[in-house]
């Protein structure tokens, strides 16, 4: 049976890419920040597509606020992604790349569109509804990427690496509006993370993965005071 206070549960989980074997297991706090963490090509990006649907397991089963989603599609998931690119179409403007967020084929309602016009004035970019990805900065983008996540309103959001383009400046200042948002949705948050400062930062829970599997899980406290895996205290140390 689900557990209400897991919004996340991986069951056994495992599948096989290339050569790599990966295996996860886990039951991740409702509400909470989590950070993903480890070395690269140890298991992070496939496991944020596993939540997704991007990825499906060979066995095992992964389910989302309570659901069963192991063999949903993609757009049936209870998840909003934000990618490091952004994932914004150029031709289109700042406005139908959100409303996409709520409707694909743009058949919005006048709440819809308000909606819109309030997640862009949430995240700084109040009148930029015409504006097309092209003209905006770096931080801009992702800005409109957090405002499309908003108006899908899902109780879970994963972010890979959402920040890791940006200067360190504007990577503070998205981290902030990150937090801000949590605090309005109170959602849960997975954001895959190699800064760890950032994670210091964020989190109220961390994952380190390493060799296709999760060998620390934990409340950030703890998981920040573990010692007994070198790879997590070279990472936390960098």
């Amino acid at each position: 049976m689900p557990d209400p206070q897991f919004s996340i549960e991986m069951r056994d989980v495992s599948l096989q890419l290339g050569r790599q074997d990966f295996h996860f297991d886990c039951r991740l706090p409702a509400g909470a920040v989590i950070a993903v963490t480890g070395a690269s090509g140890a298991g992070k990006s496939t496991f944020l597509n596993l939540l997704a649907g991007f990825d499906v397991p060979a066995r095992g089963r992964i389910l989302i606020t309570g659901k069963d989603v192991t063999d949903e599609y993609p757009a049936r998931r209870a998840v909003s992604l934000v990618f490091q690119d952004n994932n914004l179409f150029a031709h289109l403007d700042i406005f139908t790349n959100i409303g996409l967020g709520i409707n694909p084929a743009m058949k919005l309602t006048a709440a819809d569109r308000r909606s819109i016009t309030s997640a862009l004035e949430k995240v700084g970019l109040a009148g930029f509804e015409r504006r097309m990805p092209g003209t905006l900065s770096g931080g801009e983008r992702q800005r409109a990427a957090f405002a499309r996540a908003l108006v899908r309103n899902r109780p879970v959001l994963l972010l890979d690496e959402p920040f890791a383009a940006l200067d360190p400046s504007l990577r503070n200042g998205m981290a902030a509006l990150l937090l801000d948002m949590h605090r309005e949705t109170g959602n849960t948050v997975v954001v895959v993370s190699h800064d760890p400062d950032e994670v210091k930062r964020i989190a109220d829970f961390g994952l380190f993965i390493e060799g296709g599997r999760i060998v620390v899980a934990a409340p950030i406290g703890k998981f920040l005071g573990c010692d007994d895996h070198p790879g997590l205290t070279q990472f936390l140390r960098s």
